[in-house]
């Protein structure tokens, strides 16, 4: 939920292979969710993102107008250096 919340709110960020895997299905259906744009829609975008009304505002009004005509695939994930530590695997999500 916080990281979908942060790609909505800075659009891209750098995190681990697994945890963007994990990020992208709830991207994508939280977009598809707001191409809707309905009360329901809203209510339901509200629950998947802990309540945070900036973060509902903005996939509304700034990043689901963006899609309208796009069928689906609304992020991206590049591939950057292992980190030192544990060798994680870094990874850029972004939305394109």
């Amino acid at each position: 939920m916080n990281l979908a919340k942060e790609v909505l709110e800075h659009e891209r960020i750098s995190t681990t292979q697994a945890k963007a895997n994990a990020l992208r299905p709830v991207l994508e259906k939280l977009i598809t969710l707001a191409k809707r744009d309905d009360l329901s829609a809203r209510r339901q975008a509200l629950a998947a993102l802990g309540q945070d009304k900036f973060a509902v505002h903005r996939l509304f009004t700034d990043v689901a107008p963006r899609y309208r005509d796009r069928p689906g695939g609304y992020t991206r994930i590049m591939k950057l250096v292992s980190t030192r530590a544990d060798g994680a695997q870094t990874v850029l999500i972004e939305l394109v």
